[in-house]
């Protein structure tokens, strides 16, 4: 490593000059703010101490009297040394007035006897080390007192500062929060060496409870005055209340941490200022002492303070490690304080990595353990690759036959969880530091970019002098190291995951100087086709310490929700986790398919909150967002988004919506993204607020009439008078779905499914009751069962040992709802699954729905995504049962948004929040009314027509209904690709009779064909053309119809244009 920073350099990228910029993409605002050295004049703080002063304790020197006594009289310390310890303990060690003003005389006097039994203990030992470990933890208080080398991070004993951030810090929220002071001693500890040689100090910790002027102020409060701890207003100098107002004003506006630092005059000491939300980013207090140590920086002086409209300041005063081997081994601070700045930005987004311990005692930067916990989190998802075996395996196995596919399913389940674990992965990479180091050179010399040359004053970062220093290997070179490193075939999978890796990375943000989420934008032809056999378009893979996630999509512009998965106990995490992949890509090719009508294609976001940080929803969502957006606009302010490498060279819009755990988030990333500056910012979410223009799913049941509409063509298909169905559904009435489905329907609910538990009633459901929670939008446990019938009965999750009226004993309530469903019996003919767990009927499971070969449950509409496995369904309906699958049954929501997008694209600004938005006093412009009326109608004809050509279709060919709607969805999507490059385009007459159809009416009359053709972008309109077109025909025509039958059907429309 270079110890001086080398200025002229002629800064080049291997790949920079290769990649196709994005034209005409705009600047954004920022998401986070830090001071840039070299960019303006440093600012400059006065030598004021602390930037504390804390309020003189005026009874200090009768206290020293008292505590001089007190040793006196318990004898341990001899008299001559009684006046000298305790001078030495009330002036050398930097301890503030506060708390001597806080600490009982008894308390003084056993700290200070504690540090002269550590001096005689440290005489007894061979190595003469003087070791002191003191603390006291109070309820309002705490202290901690221990030994310590300037520059070097503590990897054993008590780790205070990790126990600090863990018992005070981590959990500081609201009115419970702790403030923190920390000192370290001006002179080293007697025998431990010279200042010079780096000798021993002692390091003191203060922690205090907070108390606050107002405790409860509003969030964007920004009023010091206020929001201020009353020991901090009293102690902080006038300087520091302006460095901590300008910190906070800045945090408020921003989504991510402000990162700030300080000269200090006739000094070379520098103050480095975070403030951040509290509890976004825990572990960060310990985190930032391993960043400067590791170059060669300590800290004099270092306080945490809380603010009651949930911020939190940093500020911590550096300087350099004394002694000439350490000048020699460090850079100077200058360089230092600037990789520190542009690295805290990776410590907030993962304060404590799986590989802390390798950075903590310098073996790895931070950026290397970083980088090796981010492909770790890679490496889990896509190491658990069934292989080649199972492949042949596969085609030797009949899949039609029950028996196979169902050993195949479990053979499936059992490779992928046990081949891999998470924890075997992080042992072996753990053993390979070296290759790490290597391997990471190999990512940042691809997509590391240093941005300014030889007229800037700008300091080139360290990051980039190592890329000059160190040798970056070639594939083939990296080759033949990691096979001469690793000490089995297990190591070398794993550590070859890496080049995927790095080859996969289209572009990131981990260089970016500021962000709250690492994101990459990956290549995702790594993925075996035998696996996933419909080759996905786009893959972001998003990594914070609260959570990781993924976005994928199948087509350029594409369209699908973004969930949210929580988990109850660490193992429902680790199922999830191992899932999570399968089912976001499970989830966007359902999507696909169900966008038939619409002309975006199938995407889906999902994110899986770290097991620890279950309560961190929001948080994670707006990390989540915010991250994507660093790789979709233009990083154009230098310093704070600098350029990236952009490897894929092409413009990327998202279109996202609301899913589970989203619905009330969507209003922040739609405001979220008109801030930053995206374009498409109007369109970006669908579900927002009427007031942004949203049409709300759940407000108008839209996703529901289309499920209904199935529900209904069953019942008017075999003349069934929908009162009297049983009906069994899960999702209850606190769900969009669910309680929608309540108050649409009115057939005989012999019994519901949800979160809180299990309802029943064979006599059938009070229904009243049913519309009251379902208006309420409140879960199971709220029903009136005085209201069941004498058979009827409500288990809860949360109950063991319920007796039922049958006589049978229910031992666990959770287990009891997550298996309810698979009961079977003869007590419904119609099941509605609006919500659940994707997979929560699989092959396996499906059997117990079947009684001597023969379904139990006669209908099947699926309304909740994946709730049933493709095989399960397969086996279901040979069974007899009539099953429509998720992708046709609950397609309304995604009609809904496209076409709440597409009023957007065709609107102005002014003509969109004149009717498209909702008033401020909640007045619905009539426009906005007549259009969700036509958007329901919409999504009731498109089910209609998907309904009708599948029943038909199974009628004619007896095809199972399952294998029918991917049929008649990949007909549809072929064909749509196939006519947006045909001739039929450039035919005006025929583009306008299209359109004219295709579009809502109430659109056309409002703003005019015409103008429509100029707003909406070309190929939102060619795609329109083509879906509209595609699936009309194959609606009327049917899934296998010719050439002919496609001629016949655009005769007809050219005759219709000609009248």
């Amino acid at each position: 490593m270079a110890s001086t920073p080398v200025n002229g350099l002629q800064v080049q990228n291997k790949l920079l000059d290769q990649v196709i910029r994005t034209p005409g993409r705009q600047p954004s605002p920022l998401p986070t703010h830090l001071s840039v050295p070299g960019t303006s004049t440093p600012r400059v703080l006065p030598q004021e101490g602390s930037g504390y002063v804390a309020p003189k304790f005026e009874g200090k020197d009768k206290q020293m009297e008292a505590v001089m006594d007190g040793i006196e009289d318990k004898g341990f310390i001899p008299p001559d040394f009684v006046e000298s310890e305790t001078t030495w303990f009330y002036n050398e060690l930097g301890i503030d007035d506060m708390y001597f003003s806080t600490e009982t005389v008894e308390t003084v006097i056993n700290h200070i006897h504690s540090l002269y039994a550590a001096k005689v203990a440290a005489y007894a030992r061979d190595d003469k080390r003087l070791e002191i470990r003191l603390d006291k933890e109070a309820v309002d208080h705490a202290v901690y007192i221990d030994t310590s080398k300037p520059g070097v991070s503590v990897v054993d004993g008590p780790r205070y500062e990790q126990r600090i951030d863990e018992k005070y810090l981590n959990g500081s929220q609201g009115s419970a929060t702790y403030r923190v002071e920390s000192f370290r001693s001006a002179s080293p500890l007697p025998g431990s060496g010279t200042k010079e040689q780096n000798g021993q100090q002692l390091r003191c910790y203060f922690v205090y409870e907070c108390d606050f002027v107002e405790k409860n102020p509003s969030p964007t409060e920004t009023d010091l005055e206020k929001i201020g701890e009353k020991r901090f207003l009293q102690k902080a100098t006038k300087n520091t209340k302006a460095i901590y107002q300008q910190a906070i004003e800045n945090a408020v506006e921003r989504t991510g941490p402000v990162i700030e630092y300080f000269d200090i005059q006739g000094s070379r000491e520098k103050r480095l200022v975070l403030a951040y939300k509290q509890g976004s980013a825990l572990g960060l207090f310990s985190a930032l002492s391993d960043l400067y140590h590791y170059y060669g920086l300590t800290s004099s002086r270092k306080y945490v303070e809380q603010f009651s409209n949930g911020f939190t300041v940093m500020s911590v005063y550096l300087r350099p490690v004394a002694g000439a081997a350490a000048n020699s081994r460090y850079p100077p601070i200058e360089a230092s304080i600037h990789q520190i700045i542009k690295e805290v930005s990776l410590l907030y987004c993962i304060p404590q990595n799986k590989f802390q311990a390798h950075f903590a005692t310098g073996r790895l930067s931070l950026q290397e353990t970083i980088y090796a916990h981010c492909v770790w989190v890679f490496v889990s998802h896509f190491l658990n690759r069934l292989g080649s075996e199972y492949t042949t395996l596969a085609s030797v196995l009949d899949p039609s036959n029950s028996v196979h596919a169902e050993l195949l399913s479990k053979l499936k389940r059992r490779l992928r969880a046990e081949t891999f674990t998470a924890d075997y992965i992080l042992e072996i990479i753990n053993q390979y530091p070296d290759l790490v180091h290597s391997l990471y050179l190999s990512f940042a010399s691809t997509h590391y970019v240093q941005t300014r040359g030889s007229q800037d004053d700008f300091i080139p970062t360290l990051s980039y002098l190592r890329l000059q220093i160190d040798k970056v290997l070639s594939d083939d070179e990296q080759r033949d190291m990691l096979n001469k490193a690793v000490v089995n075939e297990h190591h070398g999978m794993v550590m070859s995951a890496f080049n995927v890796f790095n080859n996969s990375v289209l572009k990131t943000n981990f260089y970016t100087p500021t962000k709250v989420a690492l994101s990459f934008r990956l290549n995702p032809t790594f993925l075996p086709i035998s696996e996933y056999p419909q080759p996905l378009y786009g893959m972001f893979l998003v990594i914070s310490s609260e959570f990781r996630g993924f976005h994928l999509r199948f087509r350029d512009i594409a369209r699908g929700g973004i969930r949210i998965v929580k988990s109850r106990s660490q193992e429902a995490y680790a199922i999830n986790a191992r899932s999570l992949f399968d089912e976001n890509y499970n989830l966007a090719n359902t999507q696909q398919r169900k966008n038939k009508d619409i002309p975006e294609g199938g995407s889906k976001g999902v994110i899986l909150l770290d097991v620890h940080h279950q309560d961190k929803a929001r948080v994670a969502f707006e990390k989540y967002i915010d991250s994507v957006l660093d790789l979709l606009l233009p990083p154009t302010s230098p310093g704070i988004k600098d350029p990236i490498v952009d490897l894929h060279g092409k413009e990327e819009i998202l279109f996202m919506g609301p899913d589970e755990n989203t619905a009330d988030l969507v209003d922040w990333a739609t405001e979220h993204a008109r801030i930053r500056g995206a374009p498409w910012w109007k369109s970006f979410f669908t579900g927002k607020s009427p007031k942004l223009g949203g049409i709300p799913h759940d407000h108008y049941g839209m996703t529901t009439l289309s499920v209904r509409e199935f529900v209904l063509g069953i019942y008017r298909k075999l003349n069934l008078d929908p009162s009297k169905v049983r009906k069994l559904q899960t999702g209850g009435p606190d769900g969009d779905l669910g309680s929608n489905e309540i108050l649409l329907g009115n057939e005989l609910y012999t019994a519901i499914v949800d979160g809180s538990g299990v309802l029943v009633d064979p006599k059938g459901i009070n229904h009243d009751e049913l519309i009251r929670l379902a208006k309420k939008r409140v879960m199971i446990q709220e029903f009136d069962i005085s209201k069941l019938s004498s058979e009827g009965y409500r288990v809860l999750v949360d109950e063991n040992n319920v007796k039922l009226p049958s006589g049978e004993v229910v031992y666990n309530g959770t287990s009891f709802r997550n298996t309810f469903h698979l009961r079977g019996g003869s007590n419904y003919d119609m099941f509605v699954p609006c919500g659940g767990r994707p997979e929560s009927i699989d092959l396996s499971s499906a059997s117990k729905l079947i009684v001597d070969g023969k379904s139990t449950i006669p209908y099947i509409v699926e309304g909740a995504n994946l709730f049933i496995t493709q095989d399960a369904k397969l086996r279901l309906e040979k069974a007899g049962c009539i099953l429509y699958k998720d992708a046709s049954a609950n397609k309304g929501g995604v009609t809904s948004s496209s076409l709440e997008v597409l009023a957007s694209l065709c609107f102005d600004d002014a003509g969109f929040i004149e009717h498209m938005c909702v008033r401020e006093d909640g007045t619905v412009p009539e426009f906005y009314k007549e259009y969700v009326k036509q958007v329901q109608k919409t999504i009731q004809n498109n089910a209609a027509l998907e309904f009708e050509a599948i029943w038909r279709e199974h009628q004619s060919t007896g095809e199972l209904r399952s294998i029918l709607s991917d049929t008649l969805s990949i007909a549809i999507t072929k064909l749509d690709e196939e006519l947006q490059g045909t001739e039929l385009w450039e035919n005006i007459d025929l583009r306008k009779s299209v359109l004219r159809d295709a579009l809502p009416k109430l659109l056309v009359e409002k703003i005019g064909l015409e103008t429509i053709m100029e707003r909406v972008p070309d190929n939102y309109l060619r795609a329109i053309f083509g879906s509209y077109l595609a699936s009309r025909f194959v609606y009327s025509y049917g899934i296998s119809a010719s050439q002919f039958a496609f001629f016949a059907f655009m005769n007809k429309r050219m005759a219709m244009i000609q009248k």
